[in-house]
């Protein structure tokens, strides 16, 4: 059963907004709150190449040297982990989430979140790890990979925290976009907001057909709607589209026909997340 609202934090820059993006949505939702920390043991330092180079006894002694380097470089980083932890529980508890459940594991974070899948309602988690290059364009390694392997909705966020108020749903027409104005439609997470639907492609009647069962749908649930169809490439579309409302939260959906669905699924993830400053909720 889907039930809580998973966080997923880690040493970066983004711990405390994950942090209280998951406390607004597990609040707005009525559902339980709990952090993940994960110690993944391949990203520790690579055993080096010894071959031909030293005597045999220099090599073993040096790979035993090497072993207990990295038996250490575990523990600190578990030690680590822990007070990360120890961080977010006091953030939360402070906003009335008291005694918020803590899960440290080793290993990936996709293989983590595999064996919890059935009970995550929502996974809320930064934009780039600890690990990413912060000058770099591309997302963090583990979203992009948790995006392709993950069935549940994810929320990425930026560094900061800002009350969804502006909500945008690009709108394709697909299966997983249907399914997302009904979850905007019925979802409490955004009984306070505003709904703006928009498709990025021709004034055709199919088009309009669809802009306007989105707007029935979230205008018959109470929720205040506003829709448009708009032609050009979809990145910059929906840049300049949230940029005009002052868009504060992005609803997509992670397959959908392929002009959006190249946004979050191509081998290269493109500049509409990379350069997001807001946060974005993947649907799937």
């Amino acid at each position: 059963m889907s039930d809580y609202v998973l966080a997923a934090i880690d040493g970066s820059h983004y711990a405390e907004s994950v942090c209280d993006y998951a406390v607004w949505a597990a609040t707005a939702l009525s559902a339980p709150l709990r952090f993940l920390h994960t110690v993944d043991n391949h990203t520790q330092v690579a055993e080096p190449d010894l071959t031909g180079h030293l005597g045999l006894g220099t090599r073993e002694h040096l790979l035993e040297q090497l072993s207990d380097i990295e038996e250490q470089r575990g523990k600190l980083a578990r030690q680590q982990g822990r007070l990360i932890l120890d961080a977010a529980k006091a953030r939360v508890e402070a906003a009335g989430f008291a005694e918020p459940p803590c899960m440290q594991r080793n290993g990936t974070l996709v293989d983590t979140l595999a064996e919890h899948e059935k009970e995550i309602r929502l996974l809320v988690l930064g934009k780039r790890g600890e690990t990413a290059h912060q000058a770099s364009g591309h997302l963090g390694s583990n979203l992009e990979r948790v995006v392709r392997e993950l069935h549940r909705p994810i929320l990425m966020v930026p560094k900061a925290f800002t009350l969804p108020k502006r909500v945008l749903m690009a709108f394709d027409g697909s299966k997983t976009a249907r399914k997302g104005v009904e979850m905007l439609a019925k979802s409490p997470l955004f009984d306070d907001a505003s709904c703006y639907v928009v498709i990025v492609g021709a004034e055709t009647a199919e088009n309009h057909s669809q802009l306007q069962w989105a707007m029935d749908t979230l205008q018959a649930a109470g929720r205040q709607t506003e829709g448009a169809i708009r032609a050009g490439e979809v990145e910059e579309t929906l840049r300049a589209y949230k940029q005009e409302k002052d868009i504060d939260l992005l609803v997509m959906g992670a397959y959908g026909h392929s002009r959006i669905r190249h946004l979050l699924v191509g081998s290269t993830t493109t500049a509409m997340l990379r350069n997001a400053h807001l946060p974005v909720l993947i649907l799937r």
